[in-house]
């Protein structure tokens, strides 16, 4: 029997961090994303997380797992970003888990993108805002907005309903950094 080689896999530099990440997955997509938040919508490199950290236990299990991208502004976190290589919709309910999931208020925008085009979510209701990347809120729009915006925990009764739903979608993901074997 012959042992399977993990497949090599080269190196790119983060756009915002300046660390080093392999170029696996939807890697380039994200570089895109961060340059285009930055030089497009006005963010600075501060109001991005990179792989922002996303832990909650369900029954007898830790679930870790992290966020592609999380935009904050005025000090709270505004959007949530889940960079894909592939289709959107199969990919819009765990970013909607995600968002409603990583803080102790539900992250007011959800979005999945592919660095080339976007679907905006409401975190809360789930409905779709737009359909492109100028559908994403510029730095000036989000601060206007959260002025404005009541933020909303996630229902306690819908919560491991919620869990359940981002860990099933999350196991699916297999070319992510935080599986790769050092």
């Amino acid at each position: 029997m012959m042992l399977e080689k993990p497949k090599p896999y080269g190196m790119l530099t983060d756009y915002i961090t300046g660390n080093e990440v392999p170029n696996i997955g939807a890697e380039e997509n994200r570089q895109q994303v961060e340059r285009f938040l930055i030089e497009k919508k006005g963010y600075d490199r501060g109001d991005i997380e990179v792989g922002a950290d996303l832990r909650f236990s369900l029954h007898d299990e830790e679930v870790h797992s992290n966020v592609d991208l999380v935009v904050s502004v005025s000090g709270r976190r505004f959007m949530v970003l889940r960079c894909v290589p592939g289709s959107f919709v199969s990919r819009q309910r765990e970013t909607l888990a995600a968002a409603r999931l990583l803080d102790d208020y539900q992250v007011p925008f959800s979005v999945v993108t592919d660095g080339k085009d976007a679907t905006l979510l409401d975190t809360i209701t789930g409905e779709v805002l737009g359909q492109d990347m100028n559908a994403i809120p510029s730095k000036e729009e989000a601060v206007q907005e959260m002025k404005e915006m009541a933020l909303q925990p996630f229902p306690q009764e819908k919560l491991e309903r919620e869990r359940i739903i981002f860990r099933s979608y999350d196991e699916m993901n297999i070319n992510v950094q935080r599986k790769l074997k050092h």
